[in-house]
């Protein structure tokens, strides 16, 4: 398999298996970390999980309820926050390096779906 980024207006995110160590790549707008495939793994999961919480979410709030949720493993945190529909998401790597970051309501969307395809073989 090839190398691949995905990007969107305030992010990216990239895969390349032929690296040695760091083989992720999360980035937003102004900021950009590359990551260990287990913190890729790890990464993904995490989003996939929050966003789909979220989703479940629209049936329980009212139109102007926000929320905030989170969820972690050894090597991340991660949390949502806002509208089931438009929410932020902020991370933070607790390995090795550590690193944070965070993208805005608009760019969510278009990241959550780069994810859920993004290791497909």
């Amino acid at each position: 398999m090839e190398r691949v980024v995905k990007s969107g207006e305030g992010w990216r995110i990239g895969w390349n298996p032929n690296s040695d160590e760091f083989k992720g790549l999360v980035a937003g707008e102004n900021w950009a970390i590359e990551l260990t495939e287990p913190e890729l793994n790890d990464f993904c999961r995490l989003l996939g999980q929050l966003a789909e919480t979220m989703s479940q979410m629209t049936a329980e709030l009212m139109d102007e309820e926000k929320i905030a949720c989170e969820a972690e493993s050894d090597r991340l945190w991660m949390e949502v926050e806002g509208y089931p529909h438009a929410y932020n998401i902020h991370f933070i790597l607790n390995a090795g390096r550590r690193a944070e970051g965070t993208w805005p309501a608009a760019a969510v969307p278009g990241l959550v779906q780069a994810v859920q395809t993004l290791m497909v073989f």
